[in-house]
């Protein structure tokens, strides 16, 4: 699914990513922990294509497509969302007019038929009540006026509505209480399936207890330090990340 391959990365004329290499095959869940400051949020932007992220050296590819000779939107088209650390507020833009018209411009740039809204409003009310979300908030202007739980649920519902075969999730406990963790967790897992992967990034252990990660991995000082099982968290929980401070 997503391989990459000695990755360096700049910001702002600062390097931040150092080599990192990783692999996330068709079908799992990684997770990666690391300190502040040691490029995981850097790692989310360079994947989705941000602005101001210059990738120096290095190769990342989806299903061995490049990924970083396609423009933003034309990740998303291929499948790759991210669930930010921080979702922003769209005044103005009711957040199911926003969803609908960013599925349909997917569907176009893949060649597919545009849902109709009947279809599309059916498929968010199912959506909804599965997250526990009123259905009324939807029509509201996006993210205005949201607690950071309402926020975070909005992201897994736009997830689910696109469908996204590579998810990104910066930080979705970030704020969150223990219901509302528990339902984004919820919604997480519901998308899990064979040909779909996810990449999580998380400060705590306390997100995995119920995303069950196939894999985790320390993100410190700019590449992989360390990889292994769920049991990783834990010890990370525990201990810190001082033995792997640069």
């Amino acid at each position: 699914m997503l391989e990459i391959q000695n990755l360096h990365a700049t910001v702002g004329g600062t390097e931040i990513l150092k080599g990192l290499t990783l692999s996330v095959p068709a079908g799992q869940v990684h997770a990666i922990m690391g300190p502040n400051g040691a490029g995981k949020s850097t790692l989310s932007y360079v994947l989705t294509g941000r602005e101001g992220y210059e990738v120096t050296d290095g190769t990342v590819t989806l299903d061995g497509e490049d990924l970083l000779a396609l423009e933003p939107d034309q990740r998303a088209a291929k499948g790759v969302f991210l669930s930010f650390q921080y979702p922003i507020e769209i005044p103005g833009v009711p957040g199911l007019t926003f969803l609908r018209t960013a599925l349909n411009a997917q569907k176009k740039a893949r060649g597919e038929d545009e849902v109709s809204a009947p279809e599309f409003l059916k498929r968010a009310r199912e959506v909804a009540k599965s997250l526990k979300i009123d259905f009324d908030m939807l029509k509201r202007p996006l993210n205005v006026g949201f607690s950071g739980g309402e926020k975070k649920r909005m992201e897994i519902f736009q997830m689910a509505m696109l469908s996204p075969r590579f998810l990104i999730l910066d930080e979705t406990d970030s704020g969150l209480d223990i219901d509302a963790l528990k339902v984004v967790a919820d919604g997480v897992n519901a998308l899990r399936s064979p040909d779909r992967s996810m990449l999580i990034i998380t400060h705590y252990q306390r997100l995995l207890d119920y995303i069950k990660p196939d894999q985790v991995h320390v993100l410190a000082a700019g590449r992989i330090a360390a990889s292994g099982g769920p049991e990783l968290a834990h010890q990370l929980e525990a201990e810190g990340y001082d033995k792997y401070a640069a």
